[in-house]
């Protein structure tokens, strides 16, 4: 497996939010996380990203504790959750060179990812003046210019319409066929037909 998590317990103030959680996930295969409001979706994607510390329980990546080494760990994983993650000064490519910069990929792979989510006619546009949408856009866009073996998306659809869902579904179809994992909570289904769904109560 390439992760794996074993009793996790996550305490937030006071509440437990979940306790002896555990579940896996193999190279290629998508989860869909799934349960009503303040179950622990966003909290569950947090501690898997090691924003958050786990009060109980470890994570293992590729048969390695997480604690033993966390910067290996995280330069695996890409975590995309309620916020955009964008820079609203800079322009729609302007973003993209940086994170594509930042994951050592070319800048000349930017355009094509512009297309890839309808932002190509964007790109000298300053990301402040995108709408809610097209902001999501960017922000997924930066996927696949930052090549991570695990993807952790919270709510990723939030604020896309029909072709942007389309353009993410196939992005995840493209990183899986390569042998990258994904993790999504979502409130809508993603058409990933094959996913295992995590139910939390």
């Amino acid at each position: 497996m390439s992760l794996e998590a074993q009793s996790l317990a996550c305490i937030r103030g006071e509440r437990v939010v979940f306790a002896k959680l555990s579940l896996s996930l193999a190279a290629g295969q998508a989860m869909v996380l799934v349960g009503p409001n303040g179950a622990g979706k966003s909290s569950l994607l947090r501690l898997l990203a090691t924003l958050l510390q786990p009060a109980e329980g470890r994570l293992l990546w590729r048969g390695v504790a997480v604690d033993d080494d966390p910067d290996a760990y995280r330069a695996d994983i890409a975590y995309v959750g309620h916020l955009d993650g964008i820079k609203l000064s800079l322009g729609v490519a302007e973003n993209l060179a940086f994170w594509a910069g930042a994951g050592g990929v070319p800048r000349a792979d930017v355009p094509a990812a512009l297309a890839h989510f309808g932002l190509k006619g964007l790109a000298d546009l300053p990301a402040r003046l995108l709408s809610a949408g097209q902001k999501r856009r960017l922000g997924l866009a930066r996927l696949l210019l930052a090549p991570k073996r695990l993807w952790l998306l919270d709510e990723p659809t939030v604020s896309l319409d029909v072709a942007g869902v389309e353009a993410l579904v196939a992005a995840i179809a493209a990183h899986r066929a390569a042998g990258g994992s994904v993790i999504a909570a979502s409130h809508i289904p993603l058409g990933l037909d094959d996913a295992e769904v995590f139910a939390l109560k």
